[in-house]
């Protein structure tokens, strides 16, 4: 992978094929893309096979592929992760792609807000209802099972805890990393989930550049605190939010961290635009704030 990569993010073309996103990435100048899991399944699904695969992409960098969630899950839902899990790794294996994006749960943000209210969920809850040390402890058992799988796979695992969740912010995140004590398991620093968290730029400035696999350019509302809820406060173009990029990629830059980069999209109105066009200026905004 060359030093300060810039990738396409299948969010971009959300409601897009694998042949699609490819297509838009190569037109706007991107070398390398962020794949989505559910896109490769439902390529293969229809017959094509790694072979074809490997002929579209002609080249193209596949720094990661998202996402497996939840992966607090335990009890009689641990087998479901296990398989969950081996069955991304291998769509990411056939893409050639160098690692996997792993979430923390509860992906539903309702559910938090129901146990918030005091209120049973219909949502999976996770551990929700345990002490945060044993949160800790199950979350980095499981990471440590899931780290020795993707191992057979060579493929590094990144962490993103939501910012809704329990294990959200950097400090919980490196002290999973750290507790997994797996080399192949690291973090990609989402903006959004950042700020949401109440993270700032100078602390990623102060972090080890070591514990960064990737990074997620993105914007946001503003948020008045609460529980974050991704689909609203995600809903704007990127550089149009109350977020100073500028400020949150040179924050990175300050760690000495060189890698891939890329801008995920929650907009909507751009959902439903012209996709072409948003890659364009997505990777023009991404080369100046990494490049410039």
């Amino acid at each position: 992978m060359s030093l300060n990569e810039l990738a396409f993010h299948c969010t971009v073309a959300r409601h897009g094929t694998v042949a699609l996103d490819l297509s838009i990435a190569k037109s706007a100048g991107f070398s390398a893309i962020e794949m989505s899991g559910s896109k490769l399944q439902k390529y293969f699904d229809v017959g094509y096979q790694a072979a074809d695969l490997r002929a579209l992409l002609n080249g193209f960098s596949v720094p990661g592929v998202g996402y497996l969630r939840d992966i607090e899950r335990t009890g009689r839902l641990e087998s479901e992760l296990m398989n969950d899990a081996e069955q991304l790794f291998t769509l990411a294996a056939a893409a050639g792609a160098k690692g996997v994006q792993v979430l923390t749960g509860p992906i539903n943000v309702q559910a938090v807000i129901d146990y918030k209210e005091g209120k049973e969920s219909q949502f999976y809850s996770g551990l929700l209802r345990h002490d945060v040390e044993e949160q800790k402890k199950v979350t980095a058992k499981n990471l440590r099972r899931l780290a020795d799988l993707a191992s057979q796979f060579n493929l590094i695992l990144y962490l993103e805890a939501l910012a809704w969740t329990p294990m959200t912010g950097l400090s919980n995140q490196m002290e999973l990393i750290d507790r997994t004590d797996r080399r192949n398991v690291k973090m990609v620093i989402d903006f959004w989930h950042c700020y949401t968290s109440g993270d700032t730029p100078e602390d990623i400035s102060r972090m080890d550049k070591n514990y960064l696999y990737g990074v997620h350019v993105c914007d946001s509302l503003r948020f008045e605190g609460g529980v974050p809820n991704e689909d609203i406060l995600r809903d704007v173009p990127t550089g149009e939010g109350v977020l100073n990029l500028k400020e949150w990629s040179d924050a990175v830059k300050s760690t000495g961290y060189q890698g891939w980069w890329s801008c995920e999209l929650f907009c909507l109105k751009q959902h439903q635009g012209d996709s072409f066009k948003v890659a364009q200026d997505h990777f023009k905004l991404l080369n100046n704030l990494v490049n410039g």
